[in-house]
């Protein structure tokens, strides 16, 4: 199978006939073999009903629906998990991203020998309570992430070799770096394409500004097991041994005063008196607790099935 086309969806009974028209004759028109999977992210509307009259009607079209709503990661994840043709093309069901960039989306992967192809909305239609939070966001996902030639992390409209969405979980709400997922899994070949973004014809968004608030610190996660899930005691115990030997040095030096003025004869005030000391002992039992950390850390990761979860791209 040429393409499979996968449309995650929440409460979107309008706009889903039109778009499995347009999907169709852009694939028949290209001579594509194709299936659309419809992941229904527990709507409360007909968008259900509406899949199964497409079904009926269409081979090609192949649901999955959720008991509620979970969210569009696990959406993606169940729709990776079922899709069997050779490019996996994701997009929204609300129409802003348009069906017309399919074939261009898959020459780039079979042609050029992308692994991923990341659309990039660079005329946008959102107002700018929207856009401006949305540049702040892909800036520092680029910084964090190294992937310096992507634009839009967030776009919806994405293009994947099949391989990659077989070797990468997407869960939570990391739908918004599966490109950095991709790239954490070896899949290094990651390409961008200026895609049209058109207005929300039928109802409205689903998603509000809090997904900033989320995104940053699911970065920061992702950022941190990318580089120490699999030896968190490198980062913890590292600091935790630091924090330690500053605080022992402190006390050390807080006590050998005490000594140098008794020998002296000289008045001096009790350790516990100076400030210095309380900090000394605070940085030790931090320095104590991160190092723990990271030894509990590596028990776990000891543990995981995932420990040795390496990709291998071929064998001979």
């Amino acid at each position: 199978m040429d393409v499979s086309i996968i449309v995650p969806l929440f409460n979107e009974e309008e706009s889903l006939p039109e778009l499995h028209a347009w999907i169709k004759r852009v694939c028949d028109a290209q001579g594509l073999t194709y299936e659309v999977i419809f992941v229904n992210d527990g709507s409360t509307d007909a968008s259900w009903h509406v899949i199964e009259g497409l079904a009926a009607a269409n081979p090609e079209v192949h649901g999955i629906c959720f008991r509620r709503n979970y969210g569009k990661s696990p959406a993606l994840y169940c729709g990776f998990r079922a899709a069997k043709g050779d490019v996996v093309i994701t997009m929204d069901a609300d129409l802003q991203d348009s069906p017309d960039e399919i074939p261009e989306l898959r020459r780039m992967i079979v042609d050029d020998g992308y692994d991923l192809v990341s659309g990039y909305k660079q005329k946008r239609y959102d107002p700018l309570s929207k856009t401006i939070p949305t540049k702040l966001f892909n800036a520092t996902a680029r910084a964090v992430s190294g992937i310096h030639n992507l634009h839009d992390f967030n776009c919806g409209l994405k293009a994947y070799r099949q391989d990659v969405v077989k070797n990468i979980e997407v869960y939570g709400e990391m739908h918004r770096y599966i490109p950095y997922l991709a790239k954490n899994a070896g899949f290094t070949r990651i390409g961008e394409k200026v895609v049209h973004h058109q207005a929300r014809k039928y109802g409205s968004t689903k998603f509000g500004l809090d997904r900033f608030v989320n995104g940053y610190l699911d970065l920061m996660t992702l950022w941190f097991l990318s580089r120490f899930g699999l030896k968190p005691m490198h980062v913890f115990g590292l600091w935790g041994s630091v924090m330690f030997m500053l605080g022992f040095i402190a006390v050390v030096v807080v006590g050998a005063n005490k000594l140098i003025a008794l020998s002296n004869g000289t008045p001096a005030r009790l350790v516990t008196d100076s400030p210095y000391f309380y900090i000394a002992l605070t940085m030790m039992l931090l320095g104590t607790q991160l190092f723990v950390a990271g030894f509990l850390g590596e028990l776990v990761s000891r543990n995981s099935d995932l420990r040795n979860n390496y990709q291998i791209a071929r064998e001979i």
